[in-house]
């Protein structure tokens, strides 16, 4: 009896270790708990799931906030800013980057870490690249994860950046209290191309590079958005998201940034939707895992894959529809 419980003594010690790491605010920690949370293996992946479940009462105290933009408009400069200047305000700042997924390695295509380079430096940052893992809208699979974990770490401001492009943007709105949008000078008429429903979606927009030449230009897109949020809904509680200029490069208006987000945040406290927001997420993150799950089940459920190569064929050849090809796989997975 005493041999079969020391394993799992020593299995609980370690688990205990790695929290008690985690809560110091260890990098190497913080990264290797993230990294277990990633993997594929079932066993690791078990242990990540049972190191966060001890560091979720130590979540929740942290800023969220979201960011995207087009490729080009300088995230990641924007990032490092802002970033630097929580740093310098006394704050401790996490940075989880989705990256693209490479379709040969399977790794992140941008390495946002070495984009970030002085930022990467200070001992108070945490910058995390993670492959989108080919998962929706390209975001990360377990960010929302590695965002409480980084809470746990005492990191009060984490920021998660998209690849922008798909329904990222609407992903990474879901999981954050304030979400950012950024925007080039000389946006137009087509307002750069980004959807209506993004700009809905943001709670602050940015317009950068406004600075040198750039700065006349700037400030004409702020006035054009600015103007199409007259046309778009109130946001929360009658919050209108603002248009700021700002420069990642000199620095300018990124203070202007933090307080906008500061504010936004107090009006959301201030009714309750704070608390209301982060308690619809967490259940719809959890019906999204039970859908997930459900999915993987039925997809290796052995009656299913295999009628599932042939049935495909049939769809494509026209020889059956979708809907009876449907039919007939739910109907052999409730068989069995």
């Amino acid at each position: 009896m005493k041999e079969s419980s020391s394993p799992a003594k020593a299995r609980d010690e370690a688990l205990a270790a790695q929290c008690e790491a985690v809560r110091a605010g260890e990098r190497r920690a913080v990264a290797k708990t993230i990294t277990l949370l990633e993997s594929t293996r079932p066993d690791l992946a078990a242990e990540g799931q049972a190191i966060l479940e001890r560091l979720v009462p130590r979540t929740g105290r942290a800023r969220r906030v979201g960011i995207t933009g087009a490729p080009g408009v300088g995230k990641s400069t924007f990032i490092e800013s802002l970033g630097l200047d929580l740093l310098a305000a006394g704050h401790r700042v996490a940075v989880l980057a989705i990256d693209p997924t490479s379709p040969v390695t399977g790794g992140s295509i941008l390495g946002d870490k070495t984009r970030m380079e002085r930022l990467a430096q200070d001992e108070r940052a945490f910058i995390r690249p993670s492959p989108s893992g080919g998962s929706l809208g390209g975001v990360a699979h377990h960010t929302r994860e590695a965002m409480l974990v980084c809470e746990a770490a005492g990191y009060d401001a984490v920021i998660v950046e998209t690849v922008g492009i798909g329904q990222s943007e609407v992903a990474v709105a879901s999981m954050v209290d304030s979400f950012v949008v950024l925007l080039q000078p000389g946006a137009g008429d087509e307002l750069q191309g980004i959807k209506k429903g993004v700009i809905e979606l943001a709670d602050l927009l940015d317009v950068n590079k406004a600075d040198g030449e750039g700065r006349a230009a700037a400030e004409r897109t702020r006035a054009e958005y600015a103007h199409a949020l007259e046309l778009l809904r109130v946001g929360s509680s009658g919050w209108r998201p603002p248009v700021l200029c700002v420069s990642a490069q000199t620095g300018e208006g990124i203070a202007e940034v933090w307080a906008a987000v500061r504010a936004h945040q107090s009006a959301l406290q201030a009714t309750g939707e704070l608390t209301a927001k982060r308690r619809s997420q967490a259940r719809s993150w959890m019906w999204s895992l039970v859908e997930e799950g459900l999915r993987e089940s039925f997809r290796s459920h052995r009656a299913v894959s295999q009628l599932i190569p042939q049935l495909e064929r049939e769809v494509e050849d026209q020889k059956s529809t979708p809907a009876a090809a449907a039919r007939a796989l739910l109907a052999a997975f409730r068989a069995h």
